[in-house]
């Protein structure tokens, strides 16, 4: 990737190598140290969850506007040590016989608000750093780097937590989000100075959901991976249940077969820029929305035997559909918002995306219990082909290039 060569992007994505692995590592360590060290119950374990989460619905608005008022990468700057003082704190109390259940949900949700803040700030200021012409080869870097950690950060937390307990595995996150400080610190590309504004908060959140709702082309992708999300988040837990439960298979057998995903999301990574410059950005949107529909009508027929290749195949081709759409939808976006709005752009995105996973997992939920697993994944299967239809019908079905940035409504 030519991207890499620059002295400044390579700086952000070593920053952003430290951060994603050290996310992926939290996603294993930070439960099992309340079940390890705490032996908490599976309600408290869920709360916990539920507190690393939570961030991103209730400051998600709020977040986009404030970064649109700050320098990026002090934001960023900040994200990162705040991350690594919230969770020095969990080893230094354990070590001290004095770390609690509480402690853990506070720094659960001090994490949270310090990675909404980071994942806002990286997102909008990449354009500023590459320029707009090379959005799409530095998302896929990105993306590589977020899909590796993917892959391997949940199994190296595993050994660290083996060799070094769970409360001290957290010290190598903990140097990892430090690293990512110090590396950002090294970017030399001047960043302007954000005039002071003295103007209502509340009237800047409101502009920047004006923006995104206001406007075709966004609106048309927020739908589109909204609907994505919540029919995903619906078919998750079912195929657990699914492969756990109905089909007996190991824990192991489970992992490995999901990992298929992992790999999909890497290749998708390393072929997503020749792919948009061989299609068009509007094209590859749709098309890899709509790729993984057709496989996933498999899943309510699952048995185990050969019929599990094809759970592979279906989990390969996801994962490389996802890391393709996404790159190319948030470059998109990117491209098309102006500079002075990209922070209240994102933010308010990833809270119409984001918000529909609770209520996709309520509602797969109540249908695996209603209708039974196998037939709510026939439900989730249908309505995985509904959502390129948002993008289908809209002026992106054939536009190959990026537009400029727009202040109105197309």
């Amino acid at each position: 990737m030519n991207v890499l060569r620059d002295h400044d992007f390579r700086r952000l994505f070593l920053a952003d190598t430290a951060s994603q692995v050290g996310t992926q590592v939290l996603v294993l360590a930070l439960p099992l140290v309340a079940v390890s060290a705490l032996h908490a119950s599976e309600f408290e374990v869920g709360l916990l969850a539920a507190c690393q989460t939570l961030a991103f619905v209730l400051i998600g608005l709020p977040a986009g506007a404030v970064v649109d008022r700050m320098r990026k990468r002090v934001v960023m700057v900040v994200a990162d040590w705040g991350r690594a003082a919230a969770l020095v704190s969990v080893p230094v109390a354990w070590w001290l016989d004095v770390l609690t259940i509480p402690q853990l949900y506070v720094v659960a949700l001090a994490l949270g608000v310090f990675t909404v803040f980071f994942d806002v700030a990286y997102q909008s200021y990449l354009p500023h750093l590459v320029g707009r012409d090379k959005l799409v080869a530095g998302n896929s870097a990105l993306e590589v780097v977020r899909t590796v950690a993917q892959l391997g950060g949940p199994g190296a937390g595993g050994y660290l937590i083996q060799f070094l307990t769970a409360p001290f595995a957290l010290i190598a996150t903990v140097v990892g989000f430090a690293w990512s400080a110090l590396c950002l610190g090294t970017i030399k590309k001047h960043e302007a100075r954000q005039e002071p504004r003295r103007g209502n908060l509340g009237k800047e959140i409101a502009e920047g959901v004006r923006f995104v709702f206001g406007h075709t082309l966004l609106r048309r992708i927020a739908a589109c991976t909204a609907t994505g999300n919540m029919f995903g988040a619906m078919a998750h837990p079912m195929i657990l249940l699914l492969l756990a439960r109905e089909l007996e298979l190991a824990a192991g057998t489970i992992g490995l077969l999901m990992a298929a995903g992992g790999i999909g999301g890497l290749a998708g990574a390393l072929v997503n820029a020749r792919v948009a410059r061989w299609l068009g950005q509007g094209p590859t949107m749709w098309l890899f929305a709509l790729m993984p529909a057709p496989l996933s009508f498999a899943l309510p027929w699952m048995e185990a035997d050969w019929r599990l290749s094809l759970y592979v195949l279906g989990e390969f081709v996801m994962g490389a559909s996802i890391v393709i759409y996404n790159v190319t939808q948030l470059s998109f976006r990117q491209a098309i918002t102006p500079e002075p709005l990209l922070g209240r752009m994102n933010a308010t995105m990833r809270f119409v995306v984001w918000g529909t996973l609770p209520l996709g997992g309520v509602i797969g939920g109540v249908l695996g219990e209603v209708i039974g697993i196998r037939n709510t994944l026939l439900v989730t299967a249908f309505g995985g082909c509904l959502g390129f239809l948002w993008l289908v019908t809209s002026p992106m079905r054939t536009m190959r290039e990026l537009p400029v940035p727009q202040t109105a409504d197309q």
